[in-house]
């Protein structure tokens, strides 16, 4: 960075290509196995999460060792991450703990969060976020959105169960959430993924909608939820891919930034 700014300083660099090295530093290559963004937080509001599902344990390691050796952040995200791989991971990286980290496991939404032990999330924005499920099994999917929501100082209200099944159970959950006044809400639903639809013609706020890979038959995979979301006639709903929670609560994150903050 020192070089980069000296020869900006002698004319040897445009004010450009000065900023295009510098963002360019920000990436950090491991061994060929990743390349990390070492400064997202500051770039974008919330720290690097990596993608813990499809990689070999490990390349996580060597991933997770080397952001910690290099980063700025002193917070890391794993999404995706099944109980047995943590409880292996915490053996490997138990010397964090010598230097102040903690490890928080959170077993539904398969979240673990390395962070600073004095690293405690505060409240951040005047603004709530809801979320709803259409059933108990799409809660995983939800307590992703929740964990990364809260860790980023939202207020979360939570509603599960409350599908088209049984329709009578929504409205005073959506009632409560209003009276609360959430900005948005993140709404998950497997099977047909009627739910978020529905709510949209109820709200006069965004809807961030998630379809869940539960269902069977046809709806087998989300695939089905998935279709009907995009063919939504309600207006006002964006649709995230199947069982992204992460993306659903980064995507709430982008919108509640654009507001004034506390």
């Amino acid at each position: 960075m020192r070089e980069i700014l000296e020869d900006f300083q002698k004319g040897k660099l445009t004010i450009n290509q000065c900023e295009n090295l510098l963002k360019s530093n920000e990436i950090m290559e491991l061994n060929d196995v990743a390349k990390l963004d070492i400064d997202r937080k500051t770039r974008t509001g919330f720290p690097e999460a990596i993608l813990a599902e499809t990689k070999e344990y490990d390349d996580l390691l060597v991933i997770i060792k080397g952001f910690f050796k290099n980063s700025k952040d002193d917070k890391l995200l794993i999404t995706r991450l099944s109980n047995d791989r943590y409880l292996k991971l915490k053996e490997d990286i138990n010397y964090l703990k010598d230097n102040g980290y903690i490890f928080e496991y959170n077993k539904k939404a398969k979240i673990l969060i390395i962070k600073k032990e004095d690293d405690i999330p505060k409240v951040d924005y005047d603004y709530k976020v809801g979320i709803i499920t259409a059933g108990t099994s799409d809660i995983p999917v939800a307590e992703e959105s929740k964990v990364i929501l809260k860790e980023s100082g939202v207020s979360v209200l939570t509603s599960y169960d409350i599908g088209v099944a049984g329709i009578h159970r929504l409205f005073p959950s959506l009632a409560e959430m209003i009276k609360e006044n959430v900005k948005i809400l993140i709404v998950c639903a497997g099977m047909e993924g009627a739910l978020p639809s529905v709510i949209a013609g109820l709200v006069d706020i965004p809807i961030i909608a998630v379809p869940t890979s539960i269902g069977y038959g046809v709806g087998k995979d989300g695939i089905t939820a998935l279709n009907a979301m995009l063919q939504s006639c309600a207006p006002g709903m964006s649709v995230v891919n199947i069982d992204n929670g992460f993306g659903a609560a980064v995507n709430a994150l982008t919108i509640l930034n654009t507001f004034d903050r506390s």
